[in-house]
């Protein structure tokens, strides 16, 4: 196979593999826009468990203290009835302050009712409101969740198919070359062959020497860019800028050493293992 075909190849490769990386990013994001509404849910249960106890708590109370101005309107009423049948001062002044105590508690026991009624009410009304947004709730996450199942399954059939293409379009090239191309595309927003025009590489824009340059012009492999890893072919540059860099002094892959390895401590990973080892890989299909 033809270099020229081989780039061809791998352009055509580069295309598909971008496409299906993309979706499968997608199909990794798809369940995120649910999370939030499921936390939001849960959030929202929890409340509504919370303010039940609350609720529970507040209808005792009320209870209570319906039952405590209950007695206490009974003791005043049983003291009113025994005033007829008094008949000194002493027995007059104690059921006297009898029916005052037993008033006092009556209007002390009502005063709390009538908070409490109002606190219960309150609370009621909030456990509605929280049932009804859990309801909605859960009929949203409900469709959604066959909505997002339906794009999930559509999207992966999809990968699928891109699979079946890249193995069309990659035919004849090496493997290891293709391993290392695609996780250049995961690493390099989708771009892993570039050309070189002039001197310099268009995917990092680094400067390489003329004599690496050469050997890329020359096509009879497949080079790496020994500073960001994407596979090297030759463009003619501008006239400008070959006059730019017409004056640039020949150099070696040697020259490139010390760079390559800061490129790896920077992050370049197993991009840029083995140094000049992996910049030029022999295309094992070239017959």
């Amino acid at each position: 196979m033809l270099m020229e075909e081989v780039f061809e190849r791998l352009r055509e490769y580069q295309g598909i593999l971008t496409k299906r990386v993309d979706i499968e990013r997608e199909v990794n994001e798809i369940p995120k826009a649910l999370d939030a509404q499921m936390e939001l849910l849960s959030r929202v249960k929890k409340s509504f468990a919370e303010k039940n106890e609350a609720f529970q708590a507040a209808e005792a109370k009320v209870r209570e203290l319906r039952q405590q101005l209950a007695d206490a309107e009974s003791a005043r009423e049983a003291a009113e009835k025994q005033m007829d049948a008094i008949s000194t001062q002493r027995e007059y002044e104690a059921l006297n302050k009898e029916i005052r105590d037993a008033t006092d508690q009556e209007h002390g026991f009502r005063k709390d009712l009538q908070r409490e009624e109002h606190s219960l009410a309150e609370i009621e009304e909030s456990l509605r409101r929280d049932e009804s947004m859990i309801q909605l709730q859960e009929t949203e996450i409900a469709e959604k969740s066959a909505k997002i199942s339906n794009e999930k399954e559509q999207k992966l059939a999809e990968i699928e198919h891109l699979k079946t293409d890249e193995a069309k379009s990659s035919a004849g090239i090496d493997k290891d070359v293709l391993f290392k191309f695609e996780r250049i595309i995961r690493s390099k927003q989708g771009i892993g062959i570039v050309p070189v025009k002039g001197y310099v590489c268009t995917g990092c824009y680094m400067i390489l020497p003329a004599q690496f340059v050469n050997e890329v012009r020359s096509g009879n492999r497949i080079i790496f860019c020994p500073y960001c890893s994407r596979v090297l072919y030759y463009q003619e540059a501008e006239e400008q800028s070959e006059q730019i860099f017409a004056d640039i002094e020949s150099g070696s892959l040697s020259d490139l050493e010390d760079y390559s390895e800061e490129g790896e401590e920077e992050g370049y990973d197993e991009d840029s293992e083995d140094g000049e080892k992996e910049s030029s890989l022999d295309d094992s299909s070239e017959e």
